[in-house]
């Protein structure tokens, strides 16, 4: 070796003695990753939900949530509608967009891990100055003679490779990062389509509830007018007053207004499912069909178990995980930066040599860079980073105890709605009995017509009152099989493998 140049054959041998050992170096010091290391913070959990008292449980072989959570409510229009959402509604190709462009992004992250190899082509022409070099100091004529100084041409044929080793566990905290951000975007998918879902049972059964209700409505005009006949018989044969012709006429017309506004709202509601089906309102339409039948019993199961089924849940969870690793990404900051290159390739100044091995050139190095000032830079990244991670766990929490409370509100709501239609059922036999008893007495003539108006309008009220009550359970049984997570379980998110992989070669969320 002299004047620190190795020659050919002992760069060589030095290659291929000392190389081995720097890689394997590399790889033992690749195992280095700093930062913490995530661990699922507790929650409280209480052992069972208040609300189940009373509660009417589901047969012991149906203890969970199986397949399509609407089919309990045994509906085949419902049925169509939901497979529709999954196929139309355009919220949900956009979260499903979103959870593409987080797996993209993992790729992206995990690209890193790998050399940067650049093949590049050029070609140079160049011509020095005639007043630079000896033969311009000697006063040399010659090159001003000809136009100018010595004209040259250049190609180059370069392969460029960089690499960065991971050895802090950057690129690998990086791509954890990702994946969980993935993971959770996969989650993010499957509570928008439980919302859809949700919404459009929702929507459904609001319409239901219209429909019965004017259907009750149309019987209760029919019977107004009725009445009205009666009195304008009674009042020719002069029996009754005007009054009593005026006040049932007056009646009949309410009613009639309150049908049509039930129409209103069931072609609002209408509309709105056809939005979430993906289809414009025109074209769109649902046959008037009464709402009927109670809700299906719904298993609930421990509250342990929500934490499990819950695709938000899931979803601030994997945040939970993605922030514990972006405090790995900040503290590998601290540390220094090493690069390895390599450049190889073909270089000559004619184009006959170009592609020559004699014209063949390599060069390989590596480089090391440290961070000495910032102003204090990569310490706020890493007090930033802790503070997202602090944030994503009161998050968390919060989600676990807001679905605790939507399981007991509809839990509630479900029991004590149930014991008030019981009542209400009482009630609306109740007013058909007085209306019935009242319309004889005022046959008979022994009471007036105000008292009929006064029985017929309690009886309508109680008879409207039960139908919301009906709709109201129906309700508040959808909202309850939202809470407990329509079926989902954890584990169907995609894994860290899954979202690491191209869409055409994994399932969709």
């Amino acid at each position: 070796m002299r004047g620190g140049v190795l020659p050919g054959a002992a760069a060589r041998r030095w290659l291929a003695t000392r190389l081995p050992v720097a890689l394997i170096v590399t790889a033992l010091l690749g195992g280095c990753v700093v930062g913490p290391k995530y661990v699922r913070p507790p929650v409280i959990t209480p052992p069972t939900y208040k609300e189940l008292d009373g509660w009417k449980m589901a047969e012991p072989g149906d203890a969970d949530l199986r397949g399509p959570w609407w089919q309990r409510f045994g509906d085949p229009a419902l049925d169509a509608l939901e497979a529709r959402v999954d196929v139309s509604n355009q919220n949900l190709m956009s979260a499903e967009a979103t959870y593409r462009q987080a797996s993209a992004l993992v790729r992206e992250a995990r690209s890193a891990y790998f050399p940067t190899v650049t093949v590049g082509v050029g070609y140079a022409r160049s011509r020095s100055s005639a007043t630079l070099g000896s033969s311009a100091s000697a006063g040399s004529t010659g090159a001003t003679r000809n136009g100018g100084g010595t004209k040259s041409d250049f190609f180059q044929l370069p392969i460029d490779i960089t690499w960065a080793p991971d050895f802090w566990g950057k690129v690998r905290r990086s791509v954890e990062a990702s994946q969980a951000g993935a993971q959770a975007s996969a989650a993010d998918v499957q509570t928008a389509r439980l919302s859809l879902q949700g919404e459009l049972a929702l929507d459904y059964f609001q319409l239901r509830t219209l429909d019965a209700q004017r259907r009750l409505l149309d019987a209760t005009v029919a019977a107004f007018d009725r009445s009205l006949s009666l009195t304008r018989t009674r009042y020719i044969g002069g029996v009754a007053s005007q009054v009593d012709v005026v006040q049932a006429q007056a009646q009949l017309d309410s009613a009639r207004a309150q049908a049509l506004d039930v129409g209103v709202q069931r072609a609002q509601l209408e509309h709105a499912i056809a939005l979430l089906v993906g289809q414009p309102p025109s074209s769109f339409a649902i046959p008037a069909t009464p709402l009927s039948g109670g809700p299906p019993a719904i298993p609930v199961g421990v509250p342990s178990a929500l934490l499990e089924r819950r695709p938000d849940i899931a979803a601030a969870e994997r945040r939970m995980a993605s922030a514990n690793a972006e405090i790995g990404v900040a503290i590998a900051a601290y540390y220094p930066t090493i690069t390895l290159s390599a450049s190889t390739g073909f270089e000559s100044a004619g184009l006959a040599t170009w592609l020559t091995w004699p014209s063949r050139f390599w060069s390989v190095g590596p480089g090391i860079s440290e961070t000495v000032f910032d102003g204090g830079l990569r310490r706020a990244q890493t007090e930033a980073a802790r503070a997202a991670f602090d944030a994503s766990v009161a998050t968390y929490r919060q989600t676990v105890l807001g679905a605790f409370q939507s399981v007991e509100d509809n839990l509630a709501a479900l029991r004590i709605l149930e014991e008030e239609a019981r009542v209400q059922e009482a009630a609306v036999q109740a007013a058909a009995r007085s209306v019935t008893l009242t319309t004889e007495q005022y046959r008979a003539g022994t009471v007036g017509y105000l008292n009929v108006i006064t029985t017929q309008t309690i009886a309508l009220g109680n008879e409207i009152t039960a139908v919301q009550l009906l709709g109201r359970r129906m309700i508040a049984a959808v909202q309850l099989v939202e809470a407990l997570g329509g079926g989902w379980t954890e584990r169907e998110l995609p894994s860290a493998g899954d979202v690491t992989r191209r869409p055409d070669e994994t399932h969709r969320p």
